[in-house]
């Protein structure tokens, strides 16, 4: 019987030590470099996302996500960060909404309307999957003032085949306001939604 139940915690030690190298080897291995500027907008507002969690336990103090809107949409915007190693894991592109575009090249706006076709601003709540038009996606609870209506604006966190993989010189295409990602950039963020306890925030800012 000892023997038995030996076996077993083994078996259930090595599934555990299975499934955090199963997601964590889905990850890109190189090095995440940004530019000064880039890096340091990223840290003012990791901490304070960090101190928002701080004061709300029920979200995951562990990872957060933070797109950075004045970044040319052709370039990787979309950051995975490690809240505990202060680091960037991850990246990719990430497209805006159409009802941001100005006409001015590195100019956006931004609305929290409805019908606006706009990106918002501010803090979101990763909420529950759903299977919608563009397949899997999760709800977004916006938590600013900014960004109160998404979930009544069904602005949500989805793929789109069409939103390239690799960063290019063109602008991407546009969302109707949502943050929209490649396919394969989206697995990996499914992967750390779906094995994440806790709600995890996502930051949009400017």
């Amino acid at each position: 019987m000892k023997k038995f139940l030996v076996v077993i915690i083994l078996l259930i030690a090595a599934c555990g030590i299975y499934s955090i190298y199963n997601s964590e080897s889905s990850l890109p291995k190189e090095v995440i470099t940004l530019d000064h500027s880039t890096e340091d907008k990223l840290a003012t507002h990791v901490k304070e996302v960090q101190l928002f969690i701080s004061k709300n336990p029920k979200y995951n103090d562990a990872i957060a996500f933070f797109i950075d809107m004045k970044i040319h949409s052709g370039k990787n915007r979309f950051f995975i960060y490690d809240l505990k190693k202060n680091e960037v894991i991850d990246q990719g592109l990430v497209a805006h909404g159409s009802g941001s575009e100005t006409g001015i090249v590195g100019e956006l706006k931004f609305s929290n309307a409805n019908n606006s076709l706009s990106t918002s601003l501010g803090k979101y709540c990763i909420g529950a999957s759903y299977n919608g038009r563009f397949g899997k996606a999760y709800k977004l609870y916006g938590l600013d003032t900014t960004n109160s209506n998404a979930f009544e604006r069904n602005v949500v966190l989805h793929k789109y085949s069409k939103v390239p993989y690799e960063e290019q010189e063109d602008a991407i295409c546009n969302s109707l306001g949502c943050p929209m990602v490649h396919e394969k950039f989206f697995e990996r963020i499914e992967n750390i939604l779906d094995n994440s306890e806790k709600s995890i925030i996502l930051e949009i800012y400017y």
